[in-house]
C-alpha cells in the first residue's frame, strides 16, 4: 500500500534491543510511505549503555530525523514546544510504534497527535487486543514483539518478519571495513561472538558460569578466534570469562567492548559463526545481521516476546513461579529464573550450531 503522504512521524521510544526488534515495523514503513519525509519521536540519549535509535538507524534511510522527547516529562514548557515543533512541521500521518503502555497512555497519546493537526494516525494500540502479546498454539508461547507491532500496523501491507531483508540495517561499506580492520586479529580463523554484559542485574547469567563455559567450547572448538563486545565498563567482566577460554588453549581474542558503533559491531557480528549471550541489545545486533545466537534469558519477561526472532536461534529460559515479574534488580528470589540454567544446558545449545 503506498501513499501519498510526505512527511511522515514515527513515534518510537527505547534503546537499542527496543529498535532492533521494530525493524520490520521500519522497513514496512518505508515501503508504505517511499516518497515520505520520515521522521522519528523518540527519547535520547538514554542509559549509557543503550544507544538510543539514532545510533542504530544512521545511514539506513528508514529514518530521516529526530525529534526529541523526554519519557515521563510533565513539563508543559517541555510539551508545548514539542508540539510546536510538530505542528510547524506540518506531517500528514504518524505511525506509532509504540510498546504497550496501556489502553489509557494510547489514548492520551492519540489526543496529542490530533492536537499536533495530524490526522492519519497508524496504529496506535486503542484495544487490549493491540496491547497484547497474543498466545500462540500450540504450547504456551506469546507473540514476538516484533510482530505485535508488525501486527498493530497491518493497514500498511505485510512487514515479511520471516524475510531477512526485514531486519536489514543496510550497513555502509565503511561500516562493514571497519569491522573488517578490528577482526584482523583472528588471523582467518573461524569466530565466536560472545557478549558477557547486560545493563540489567536480574539479566545478569554471572562471570563465573561465562568464564567456565568459555573455558568448555575453547577446548571444544580450538580452532576459532573469541570476540568480546559490551559497552566499555563490561570491559573487565569480558577479560575474566575470556581467561576460560584462554586457560584451555582457544584460539586469538579480540576485546571490541567500547572500540565499535552499534553498526559497526552489527558489521562484525555478520562474520561470526554463532553470538552467545544474554538478553541483550548485542543480542538483537546479532540476530538482525542473521547471526545464529544462544541467548541466555531471565524469566522476568513472559517468553518468546523478546527471544531473537527466527528459528536459527536457541534459547534458554527457565520459567519459575515468578515469571513475569519485570524486576530489574531481583533481591528476594536471587535471580533464580537465571541463575538456575547450568553452563551444561547452555554448551548443549551452542553444540546443536556448531556441530
Amino acid at each position: 500500500m503506498s501513499s501519498s503522504a510526505k512527511k511522515v512521524l514515527i513515534y518510537r521510544l527505547g534503546s537499542l534491543g527496543d529498535t532492533l526488534v521494530a525493524l520490520p515495523a521500519l522497513h514496512l514503513t518505508a515501503r508504505a510511505f517511499p516518497d515520505a519525509e520520515r521522521r522519528m519521536l523518540t527519547n535520547f540519549p538514554v542509559n549509557v549503555k543503550a544507544p538510543p535509535a539514532a545510533a542504530i538507524l544512521e545511514n539506513s534511510g528508514l529514518v530521516h530525523s529526530y525529534y526529541r522527547y523526554e519519557v515521563g516529562t510533565r513539563s508543559f514548557r517541555e510539551l508545548f514546544s514539542l508540539w510546536w515543533q510538530i505542528v510547524r512541521w506540518r506531517p500528514q500521518a504518524l505511525v506509532y510504534i509504540g510498546g504497550a503502555r496501556g489502553v489509557e497512555s494510547a489514548r492520551r497519546d492519540a489526543s496529542f497527535f490530533r492536537l499536533c493537526g495530524i490526522r492519519r494516525l497508524i496504529g496506535i494500540p486503542m484495544t487490549e487486543d493491540m496491547q497484547q502479546n497474543r498466545r500462540e498454539e500450540p504450547g504456551e508461547t506469546l507473540e514476538a514483539e516484533g510482530a505485535r507491532l508488525a501486527r498493530n500496523l497491518s493497514e500498511l501491507g505485510d512487514a515479511r518478519l520471516d524475510d531477512p531483508q526485514s531486519w536489514d540495517l543496510r550497513l555502509t561499506v565503511e561500516e562493514q571495513a571497519r569491522a573488517d580492520e578490528v577482526l584482523r586479529p583472528a588471523a582467518g580463523l573461524p569466530v565466536i561472538a560472545v557478549s558477557v554484559g547486560t545493563k540489567v542485574q536480574s539479566k545478569d547469567w554471572g562471570r563465573d558460569n561465562w568464564r567456565t563455559l568459555l573455558a568448555h567450547v575453547a577446548a571444544l572448538y580450538p580452532g576459532n578466534a573469541l570476540t568480546l563486545s559490551g559497552s566499555p565498563a563490561e570491559s573487565e567482566a569480558s577479560e575474566f570469562a575470556a581467561d576460560g577460554w584462554r586457560e584451555a588453549g582457544g584460539g586469538p581474542v579480540i576485546n571490541l567492548c567500547g572500540v565499535l558503533t552499534p553498526r559497526e559491531s552489527a558489521a562484525a557480528f555478520g562474520h561470526a559463526r554463532i553470538f552467545i549471550g544474554h538478553d541483550s541489545g548485542p543480542m538483537h545486533l546479532a540476530a538482525a545481521v542473521q547471526t545464529p545466537c544462544v541467548a541466555i534469558f531471565a524469566a522476568r519477561n513472559k517468553p518468546s516476546v523478546w527471544f531473537p526472532y527466527g528459528k536459527q536461534h536457541r534459547v534458554v529460559y527457565h520459567r519459575t513461579d515468578c515469571w513475569g515479574c519485570g524486576l530489574e534488580t531481583c533481591i528476594v528470589e536471587r535471580k533464580k529464573c537465571i541463575t538456575s540454567i547450568t553452563v551444561e544446558e547452555v554448551l548443549e545449545q551452542v553444540r546443536a550450531i556448531l556441530d
